[in-house]
């Protein structure tokens, strides 16, 4: 949503009478410019998602709601809006706002896995730039496994200036042809099983979904026909949901993170229907603001959202050993449920609090901001 000025209504005085008082209409608390609580509300639930997913490894959390699509839909929807302006600054400023939180995590878990008995190769300069998966030793596996996420966006940022200008050619059968790579790497020709290969399979497996921002931004989803958006999403979301059942992957879950081509077509329909029905409808969830504290805490998630998804894993991890030392304070033994991983899931969002508290200020300095301690806790001055 974009902001409103905030404006005085002057009423003139009539003639020959005394000058009436001024009457100052204050609207309602205005957005940040340019942003939409339609679209941070779905960031931030994406993000609870995936610290609900590593937390309980549940196989149908990605069915009820596919996190990791929804987030290459809104990033190529941004990134779409960002290059009206020209190509080289953009690209410029996601990686400005992207690597620096990456190197304050990646200091200490690199750290951490060096004093673990891990001894780099040249490899190590995807600790610097991730262009391929960084590198680690197992010890450190569950916290540096998440990268290929910054990975995959990486490159859809840098190629996004020559797919915006293919998109435009003709949107409608671009967007369409977006599923083939991931069907030609299933069925014709596999990619190897190295960093190359990892990374063409993540981005054949999300090009949909950020060809699909691309495609709102645009207003080429309202232009649509409703019946046919509403029939070939259902189809998608129908064929991803059959193929994930009927061909699991090698342990045999039915986790669509597993199977890429499941995820590509459930997260394609599923990702269609949301954005869709944002622009169709114009939902834009500005009653939001009327809930302070809700709103605070979608402007949190999405201002944090580095922070969030980078230091979740470790947060999770740190609660183990945290909850163990519960065990040792009776009162606790008594009437704690130390056993549940609910409760392990609660001491993980503390944790993760923790963690936004005392390192989400780098976000901040990444983007030219003044740091602090939690965004949102003033509304933005007003332009006179």
């Amino acid at each position: 949503m974009g902001s409103h000025r905030r404006g005085d209504v002057r009423t003139a005085p009539p003639a020959d009478t005394a000058p009436m008082p001024q009457v100052v209409v204050s609207p309602p608390r205005p957005e940040a410019p340019g942003r939409d609580r339609y679209f941070d509300t779905l960031r931030a639930v994406a993000l609870i998602r995936v610290v609900t997913y590593h937390t309980f490894g549940w196989a149908w959390a990605g069915m009820v709601f596919p996190s990791m699509g929804i987030m290459f839909g809104l990033a190529g929807t941004l990134m779409a809006r960002s290059l009206e302006r020209p190509a080289f600054a953009v690209i410029r400023s996601r990686l400005r706002r992207l690597l620096p939180p990456f190197w304050f995590w990646g200091v200490f878990v690199v750290l951490a896995m060096l004093v673990h008995d891990w001894m780099p190769g040249w490899q190590i300069v995807f600790w610097v730039v991730p262009l391929g998966d960084p590198p680690g030793n197992a010890w450190g596996e569950q916290a540096w496994e998440i990268l290929w996420y910054l990975r995959t966006y990486l490159w859809f940022v840098l190629l996004s200036p020559a797919l915006l200008r293919v998109f435009r050619l003709a949107p409608v059968p671009v967007l369409l042809l977006s599923l083939a790579p991931i069907v030609v790497f299933h069925f014709l020709w596999e990619p190897p099983d190295n960093r190359l290969g990892s990374a063409l399979t993540d981005l054949a497996t999300f090009l949909f979904c950020w060809v699909l921002g691309f495609a709102h931004r645009d207003g080429v989803l309202e232009r649509l026909k409703p019946f046919a958006v509403v029939v070939l999403s259902l189809a998608a979301i129908g064929f991803g949901g059959w193929y994930a059942v009927t061909h699991p992957a090698e342990t045999g879950s039915y986790d669509l993170d597993d199977i890429p081509l499941a995820q590509a077509f459930w997260s394609a329909g599923y990702v269609t229907l949301l954005m869709w029905a944002k622009a169709y409808s114009g939902i834009d969830f500005a009653r939001l603001t009327r809930f302070r504290r809700t709103d605070r805490l979608v402007t949190v998630f999405n201002s944090r959202a580095v922070t969030i998804y980078l230091w979740h894993e470790i947060a999770l991890i740190l609660a183990v050993p945290l909850i163990d030392r519960f065990w040792d304070v009776p009162a606790f033994e008594k009437w704690l449920p130390l056993e549940s991983q609910w409760f392990m899931f609660g001491v993980g969002w503390v944790l993760i609090a923790v963690f936004v508290l005392v390192c989400g200020w780098v976000e901040d300095v990444a983007g030219k901001k003044k740091p602090q301690l939690l965004p949102g806790g003033r509304p933005a001055r007003m332009s006179r």
